[in-house]
């Protein structure tokens, strides 16, 4: 038995019975946007799914039919392939989607696909949200903390990104994995002196673009822009180069993620390296510090 349905064919079953059967598989927002009137809506991207499923349709010979928007992804072919696996045999998926539905004369409920709005203009960093995740290594262990920005700017023209910088507040350096209260606070003095990031004479890290290449066929969810500018940390400037996703978020804004490796010896943070110092054991310390930016920006 196959185990889809050509759109014509489906019409005829959903003009007799009805779409009580019907699964649309995209979220919520999705779902508001186009749907086959009558038809149920559960994501198959939650993890929860196949729970849902059984709780909507216990009757494990229901005829289900799922479909999405069109066959361009896969994630009505994933909730068809949970389905057979939890015993709905009958499961069946619309091929070719909402789309060919509507295209062979199927009813349909919502506005259509919702068409983005342009994404051009300036943003500035939201730093209430924003965060910068730090890994600091040796051969023997690790620590890692946070660091906070004090504002940041992007511009986007045509949608594409074309210039960023933000300024770090380095006074807000903190560690999460030390509990104890007295080493946390002896390791944040560590860094804060001399010895790493030289707080008390530079309080602020900057980052300013020199160079923004967008990265061909890049997806949801990977790095979409390859940007290049000038770190300047400890009063030292040196070039730096961020691996970025960036895209639109629910609330009008944009969402950027980056991440790096900084060599803190380039900017004179020398503590334990073994550039410089010999024997140096347990007290050995990573070059290389890693940076996850989390960023979010609204319009100015």
């Amino acid at each position: 038995m196959s185990t889809q349905f050509e759109a014509k064919e489906l019409r005829e079953i959903f003009t007799r019975d009805g779409a009580g059967l019907f699964l649309h598989v995209l979220p919520e927002d999705a779902f508001a946007e186009w749907h086959i009137p009558g038809s149920k809506n559960l994501c198959v991207y939650e993890s929860a799914f196949p729970v849902k499923v059984g709780e909507a349709f216990p009757d494990k010979d229901a005829a289900l039919v799922v479909y999405s928007f069109n066959d361009d992804t896969r994630e009505a072919e994933v909730a068809l392939e949970t389905l057979l696996r939890a015993g709905y045999t009958k499961a069946r998926r619309l091929t070719g989607g909402l789309a060919s539905w509507a295209a062979a004369g199927g009813a349909v409920e919502g506005p259509g696909p919702a068409a983005r709005g342009s994404l051009s203009g300036r943003y500035v960093v939201d730093v209430e949200r924003s965060v910068i995740f730090w890994t600091g290594r040796n051969l023997f262990n690790h620590h890692t903390g946070s660091l906070s920005l004090r504002e940041g700017s992007a511009e986007l023209r045509d949608d594409a990104l074309v210039a960023a910088s933000f300024t770090v507040d380095m006074d807000s350096i903190g560690c999460t994995d030390i509990k104890d209260p007295n080493m946390n606070a002896l390791l944040i003095g560590h860094l804060k002196s001399d010895d790493f990031f030289a707080v008390a004479d530079y309080p602020t890290a900057q980052f300013v673009a020199k160079d923004v290449v967008s990265i061909a066929n890049s997806t949801t969810g990977t790095d979409n822009y390859t940007v290049r500018g000038e770190f300047t940390l400890r009063g030292q400037s040196r070039p730096l180069e961020l691996s970025v996703n960036l895209a639109a978020d629910a609330e009008g804004g944009l969402a950027a993620q980056a991440l790096c490796d900084l060599d803190r010896t380039e900017y004179g943070g020398i503590y334990g390296s073994g550039k410089f110092f010999s024997r140096l054991g347990q007290h050995v310390v990573n070059d290389l510090v890693h940076l996850h930016l989390k960023l979010f920006l609204k319009r100015a």
